[in-house]
């Protein structure tokens, strides 16, 4: 979550007149005058209730200023589900997640996803892969990693903590849960650069960075900046070289966020996960390409064994024992159950079809992008359903915020950011093509791009001077 502050330190409560004005004076049905002094204050408790339907019309009235989620092209997360998994989440929304005993079938429903994600993402033996679900992937993650670290630390204990202080290997690109995890658990983070058109990690680099204090390689199967694949099964054969050269033997996990909802559907022949010995845990957001409003996540172990059982807490369950691993402890159960319930709606057969629109739509905005002629292309949309773009060398009118901005007037949301280390000297926009950015969308998205570039084209100069603005963007 966002660390917001009180009120605005320049921000003044509003004037009693401008209170009074605040309210439609329909809002009060029975008294149309009475609705008009009963607008609260903004930054302190009302000093009484109001009507439910006054409450819901002030605040309806304030969303109504955000982005329209369906157009935000920015964001990994679902912004479309069927009208019955609204309903489902809506009679699960008071039931806590880690009441197990009280929620036995709640329970049972996080269960069966967990055994149907290690089917799915190739599990040795799923009876004997152990998981759980979570508010998201940073959760997911940070939970891999605590693991990662407790299994060094056992390995290790005769120099840690008093002389060894562990590392994890990752690139620069990794999502920046991962940048919380090393500065939350104190964990040294050892980042590979980007280096020319390379713009996710080096398994060789990676490998090399390496050493008796690391505690696991986060490989990321679809990068948020690009939307590329990193090469997962030659991070393992680096790492397989480096234990038969040194004897360390380094665990993988990979950071499936959006791509562990991707592969197994649209490229089957891809290995990346536990049918490679050395990932040891994978996690995906269910709230992104599982199809899932937020927030869900999902993390697995191969075994048992890859979760140390003191990390792990144990609730009374129907009388029984019933393991859990979380950051959070309460949490409503909607998102589990619909996720159950999308797993149940589309199958293996129907979140191939989904996913693979996305992927189609991508990559002909892709291919539609390219031909405008202003534009080149880092990536097509062919792994992840995202592709990255940046101007011409021979465009010097405007640039990538320009153009962002502009879109933004037209309701899309489409973010332009700097790359980090190695390559601040590229600036991008990113398209993320998600369930319900129709082929239709896509084509009013390309409409509202083609009015724009004579008059970005006709500019003297970029008009974004501030780079100090212009950070990297990825969520």
């Amino acid at each position: 979550m966002p660390l917001h502050r009180g009120a605005h330190p320049h921000q003044d409560e509003p004037s009693e007149e401008q209170r009074r004005l605040a309210l439609n004076p329909f809002y009060g049905e029975a008294d149309p005058t009475a609705a008009m002094n009963t607008a609260p204050p903004r930054h302190r408790l009302p000093d009484g209730p109001l009507p439910p339907l006054t409450a819901y019309r002030l605040v309806h009235d304030e969303l109504m200023l955000d982005g329209n989620s369906r157009l935000n092209l920015a964001t990994f997360v679902t912004t479309w589900m069927e009208p019955q998994a609204g309903v489902l989440m809506g009679e699960c929304r008071d039931k806590n997640m880690i009441d197990k005993d009280e929620y036995p079938r709640t329970a049972e429903l996080e269960r069966r996803c967990v055994a149907m994600l290690a089917d799915l993402w190739n599990a040795p033996d799923p009876a004997t892969t152990v998981g759980c679900s979570t508010t998201g992937s940073s959760e997911a993650c940070m939970l891999a990693g605590l693991a990662l670290k407790r299994r060094w630390a056992k390995r290790n204990a005769d120099r840690y903590p008093s002389t060894a202080r562990p590392n994890l290997v990752m690139g620069v690109n990794v999502q920046v849960c991962w940048e919380k995890f090393c500065n939350f658990w104190e964990v040294e983070a050892r980042q590979v650069p980007m280096d020319g058109e390379r713009f996710h990690l080096d398994p060789q680099a990676a490998a090399e960075l390496c050493d008796e204090n690391t505690i696991g390689v986060v490989g990321i199967l679809g990068s948020t900046f690009d939307g590329s694949y990193e090469p997962i099964a030659d991070l393992c054969a680096a790492l397989d070289a480096l234990q038969e050269r040194t004897g360390l033997d380094i665990p993988v996990h990979v950071d499936g966020a959006s791509g562990a909802m991707v592969a197994p559907f649209l490229d089957p022949e891809l290995v990346w996960d536990f049918r490679l010995p050395r990932v040891s845990s994978i996690n995906t957001s269910g709230h992104k390409y599982g199809l899932v409003y937020p927030g869900v996540g999902w993390a697995l172990w191969r075994t048992a064994d890859e979760l140390p059982e003191e990390l792990v807490f144990r609730v009374n369950y129907l009388g029984g024992d019933m393991p859990t691993f979380a950051l959070n402890f309460s949490r409503p159960g909607a998102q589990v159950v619909a996720q159950y319930y999308t797993f149940l709606r589309l199958g293996h057969d129907g979140y191939r079809a989904v996913q693979q629109a996305s992927r189609d739509v991508a990559c002909g905005l892709a291919r539609s992008v390219e031909e405008l002629g202003d534009f080149r292309l880092l990536t097509r949309g062919d792994e992840l359903p995202v592709f990255a773009f940046t101007t011409t060398s021979d465009v010097h009118a405007y640039d990538v915020f320009d153009v962002s901005r502009r879109l933004r007037e037209h309701g899309w949301l489409v973010p332009a950011y700097t790359f980090p280390a190695n390559r601040q000297d590229l600036s991008v926009l990113r398209v993320v093509c998600r369930n319900g950015f129709s082929s239709d969308l896509a084509a009013l998205l390309m409409e509202d791009l083609k009015t724009l570039l004579p008059e970005l084209r006709a500019q003297k100069h970029p008009l974004s001077h501030d780079r100090g603005v212009a950070t990297a963007f990825h969520h």
